[in-house]
C-alpha cells in the first residue's frame, strides 16, 4: 500500500475534521497539485458532487454517469472515480469528508451502503433548494479554518439526512427488516470479501436460514448471494488491477482463491474477458 499523504490530509479546510468543500469560485485547487491523484484514482473518502447548473460526467468503476442539475451523485471509499476532464460550464458543491468525520454524528445514513446500486440521485426543486442553502453555510464555515466543529458536524448530519430522505424516495418501508438485512448482507461481504465465506456461514451470521437470505439478496440485487459474491469479487480484482502490478496468481491469493485457474476463469465470466485483456485495455495498447 502507498504511504504517500491522501488527499483530505494534504487539503483538508479544517484543523481537526478530515473535510474539504470545493465550488467553481471556492476551495478549488490548482491543476497542478492535483495531478499527483491522477483524473482515475481509487477514493480513500467519501465524494459528493452536486450540480447547480449545467451537466457533467463522472466515471465510477469504469461506468459513466451524467448528473445535471438538481441531482447528486455519491461516491463511496474504495470505488475507482474518473473525474471530468473540463470543469467548464457548470455550477456545483463538491463535498470530501471520511470516516472520522462519519463517526461523529448521530446517526447512520443508509444510503451510503447503496442498497439499490444506483449513486446518482434527483432532488424536488424544494429539496434542492434546501441542499443548496445547507452547502452554502458549510461553505461559510469551512472558511474558517479553526470553525466550531459541532457546528461543521450539524450541518453535515442535515446534508446526509436530506440525501438520504431522497435515495429512499420512493421506498415506503426503509425500516422494513429485509431492507436491514440486506444492508447488513452488504456491510458483511465489505468486512469479509477476501475471506469468501460460504452462503450458508453468512446467512448464520446474519441469525436468518439460506434461503431468507437467498430471497432477499434476489429482490434487493437481482441474483443470488454467491453470484453477489463473486460479481463483489471481480469488481475488486479489477480495482486491484488498475493500480497493481501483481501477477494473476498473486491477485487470486490477495482475493482468497485458492485456484488462480478457476479465479482467472471467473474473471472472463463475469467480464467478459480475460485478465489479460481486461489489464490491455486499461493501458489503451
Amino acid at each position: 500500500m502507498s504511504n504517500e499523504p491522501t488527499f483530505l490530509e494534504l487539503y483538508s479546510q479544517h484543523s481537526s475534521l478530515p473535510m474539504r468543500l470545493i465550488t467553481p469560485t471556492f476551495g478549488r485547487i490548482p491543476p497542478d497539485r492535483l495531478a499527483q491523484f491522477g483524473l482515475t484514482h481509487r477514493k480513500p473518502h467519501y465524494f459528493l458532487v452536486f450540480m447547480l447548473a449545467g451537466h457533467t460526467s463522472h466515471g465510477i468503476d469504469l461506468k459513466r454517469i451524467d448528473i445535471r442539475a438538481k441531482e447528486l451523485l455519491f461516491i463511496l471509499p474504495n470505488q475507482m472515480h474518473e473525474l471530468p476532464a473540463s470543469r467548464e460550464g457548470i455550477n456545483y458543491f463538491k463535498l470530501n469528508f471520511n470516516d472520522y468525520c462519519l463517526s461523529r454524528l448521530p446517526k447512520q445514513y443508509p444510503f451510503l451502503i447503496d442498497p439499490y446500486n444506483h449513486q446518482k440521485i434527483t432532488f424536488t426543486a424544494a429539496a434542492a433548494g434546501r441542499l443548496q442553502s445547507n452547502f452554502e453555510i458549510l461553505q461559510d464555515l469551512l472558511g474558517d479554518k479553526d470553525a466550531d466543529p459541532d457546528l461543521l458536524l450539524s450541518y453535515l448530519n442535515t446534508i446526509l439526512t436530506e440525501i438520504n430522505i431522497a435515495y429512499f424516495a420512493g421506498d415506503r418501508n426503509l425500516a422494513d427488516d429485509k431492507l436491514t438485512t440486506f444492508i447488513r448482507f452488504k456491510l458483511l461481504i465489505e468486512e469479509q470479501l477476501t475471506a469468501q465465506m460460504t452462503v450458508k456461514a453468512l446467512a448464520e451470521k446474519l441469525g436468518i436460514s439460506s434461503t431468507v437470505l437467498y430471497n432477499i439478496v434476489r429482490h434487493y440485487a437481482a441474483c443470488a448471494p454467491k453470484v453477489y459474491i463473486n460479481n463483489r469479487l471481480i469488481l475488486e480484482a479489477k480495482r486491484r488491477l488498475c493500480y497493481s502490478e501483481s501477477s494473476i496468481k498473486e491477485l487470486a491469493y490477495d482475493l482468497g482463491f485458492n485456484d488462480p485457474e478457476y479465479f482467472s476463469r471467473l474473471f472472463r465470466k463475469i467480464s467478459g474477458k480475460t485478465i489479460s485483456a481486461y489489464v490491455k485495455d486499461l493501458s489503451g495498447n
